[in-house]
């Protein structure tokens, strides 16, 4: 057993490995105040075939660690939570991209807490204990990386702010990185300029080096030879085969502004491919299954260098140009307010659902020692047919929960006070069309049908996701991504806000080397895309209606005389029932 024990933003912060479950791959136990987390990596001896890299990341909540039982029947825990989904999606997007390319054993990471001091968020330590946790074990993973949350109170930059010092922060932000670059960062704000929201990126990447020179020293000596494994990519003559049939027929699909012709086009190309293959060579038949790979590295490969080179983009934009947009309000009659808005082939409708106190969602959660209550959501939907597709409905995807709950910060801080509107309001973004950037789509489309319910939100909100194609020395950063180029690209960069400033970012980076000067570069672009988009909307609708609708509810408040109040509630509470059940 090893147990390493160091001050970090002013409490105590303790690693150990070796003691609890040993039969893992790898394990480590972290402890930060008394919010102890147990991280486990594990993976599978044989490789699979699947045609995605099979990472599964779990972040388990115990009742237990914040001394409660679970309710319902049951009495035991259940299927994970929205905040258990959204950590784990926390520790996946720095992870995933590390792993090396062509390993395709089933891997597992486990966050267990097991201790909440309900002061301490235990999101950010599941990263840090799922890092050591694979550098020990024979999984070849071999990047140390961390995560810490930062928040701004009175303009002082704090490294994994308290619950209660958020209360008190413009600034909530998670940033995940190794000791040389940014991987992930995830975080809202209240109207922070940009500039503010990059010096808040760079000082917690210096608490991410503390955090990994911790690892560094508890993992030194600990040595663990890599498991044999053999990279699960295309045979070498097989590639250069299918390049030399199909690379200009892609070229030619790729150049097609349509998604589904385009779409169409390679199921074409891909098609012919394979008869071909089974007409020249038996053998390759039997690698049927990787061609599909082949020709998105083709397809890869051409967009990016399309891109660098000429400046051109798959539909013909130049890097800055913003598809063209419409804004619909007010299009379902019997709701208390919708929008539809479309850019390009990413078309959202939202609508907006006011209520009462009782329909506000009721959260048990283990960071606060009552019930919490929630007065505002956001929920975004991914309907299989937003992307000419048929599958079945499975509930609630990561991904939908993940989004609406970016798109919900984006908003949250421009809604009036409970005490001066006192209505549960509820958003609900349908996603109808999907070729990139669906999550701002729903944040311009919650912010139009917000106004259009009524509710008197402090400005209008709107945003864009940036793009990046790097080679080298080559940069180019691009406003307004399709799907294909955040599939093939090296940065999803979601930035909503208002005029004032940023309400919520999100960014994820599949490469390393990411520099200041190009985050500060597409901050600046954001801010651009995002004022045109806002001019658009107000052209829609500028400002929220005077009234709500007909069909919502109203709420009134009423100053009783206090010496009247036993006969409001007369004999046994008889006559305040009898209001409530009129009033509804």
């Amino acid at each position: 057993m090893k147990r390493i024990e160091r001050q970090f933003a002013g409490r105590p912060l303790i690693l150990e490995i070796g003691r609890m479950a040993k039969l893992a791959g790898g394990s480590c136990l972290v402890q930060y105040g008394e919010t102890v987390v147990l991280c486990t990596a594990t993976a599978q001896n044989k490789p699979t075939h699947l045609p995605f890299f099979p990472l599964t990341i779990e972040y388990r909540e115990k009742s237990y660690a914040a001394g409660k039982i679970p309710g319902g029947f049951f009495k035991r825990e259940g299927r994970p939570g929205e905040k258990e989904v959204l950590a784990a999606r926390l520790t996946d997007r720095p992870l995933r991209p590390l792993f090396p390319k062509g390993y395709m054993h089933e891997t597992q990471v486990v966050a267990s807490i097991l201790s909440a001091d309900q002061e301490n968020d235990a999101d950010v330590l599941a990263l840090l204990g799922g890092s050591v946790a694979l550098n020990m074990s024979n999984i070849p993973f071999n990047t140390l990386v961390a995560s810490v949350r930062v928040g701004r109170i009175q303009g002082t930059w704090v490294w994994n702010p308290t619950f209660q010092q958020l209360q008190y922060s413009d600034v909530d932000m998670v940033v995940a990185g190794s000791d040389d670059a940014i991987l992930m960062v995830e975080g809202g704000a209240i109207e922070v300029p940009e500039a503010d929201m990059l010096e808040g990126i760079a000082f917690a990447h210096e608490g991410i080096k503390q955090l990994i020179d911790v690892q560094r020293e508890l993992l030194e000596g600990h040595t663990v030879p890599d498991m044999e494994w053999s990279s699960q990519l295309p045979d070498a003559d097989l590639k250069a085969h299918v390049e030399g049939i199909a690379s200009a027929r892609v070229v030619e699909a790729l150049n097609l502004s349509d998604k589904q012709e385009r779409q169409q086009a390679m199921a074409a190309v891909k098609e012919d491919v394979i008869g071909r293959l089974r007409a020249h060579d038996a053998d390759w038949s039997e690698h049927e299954g990787d061609v599909g790979d082949i020709l998105r590295a083709i397809e890869k490969r051409t967009m990016r260098e399309q891109i660098l080179s000429k400046g051109e983009r798959a539909d013909g934009r130049d890097l800055d140009t913003i598809r063209p947009i419409s804004c619909e309000v007010g299009i379902l009659p019997r709701t208390h307010g919708s929008a539809l808005f479309t850019r390009g082939q990413t078309q959202a409708l939202a609508v907006t659902t006011l209520g009462t106190s009782r329909d506000e969602q009721r959260i048990d959660s283990i960071d606060t020692r009552e019930e919490v209550t929630k007065s505002f959501m956001l929920h975004y939907n991914f309907p299989p047919f937003s992307v000419g597709e048929a599958r079945p409905f499975r509930g609630t995807s990561r991904r939908e929960q993940g989004h609406g709950n970016l798109a919900e910060r984006a908003i949250q801080p421009l809604l009036p006070a409970y005490d001066d509107f006192p209505y549960t309001i509820r958003i609900v973004s349908d996603v109808l069309e999907s070729n990139g950037s669906s999550s701002m789509a729903s944040v311009c489309g919650a912010s139009l049908a917000l106004m259009d319910a009524g509710v008197p939100i402090k400005s209008a909100c709107a945003g864009v996701a940036m793009g990046l194609i790097k080679e080298d020395d080559r940069v180019a950063v691009l406003t307004d991504i399709l799907g294909l180029e955040d599939a093939l690209g090296d940065m999803d960069f979601k930035v909503a806000g208002t005029r004032e400033g940023v309400t919520s970012i999100q960014m994820d980076i599949k490469i390393a080397g990411l520099t200041t000067e190009i985050m500060r570069e597409a901050l600046e672009r954001a801010h651009k895309g995002r004022m045109h988009i806002l001019d658009l909307m107000d052209q829609a609708l500028a400002d929220p209606r005077e009234d709500i609708s007909q069909w919502a509810p109203r709420i009134t408040t009423i100053q009783i005389n206090p010496s009247k109040i036993g006969e409001i509630i007369g004999p046994k509470g008889k006559t305040i029932r009898a209001i409530q059940d009129e009033s509804g």
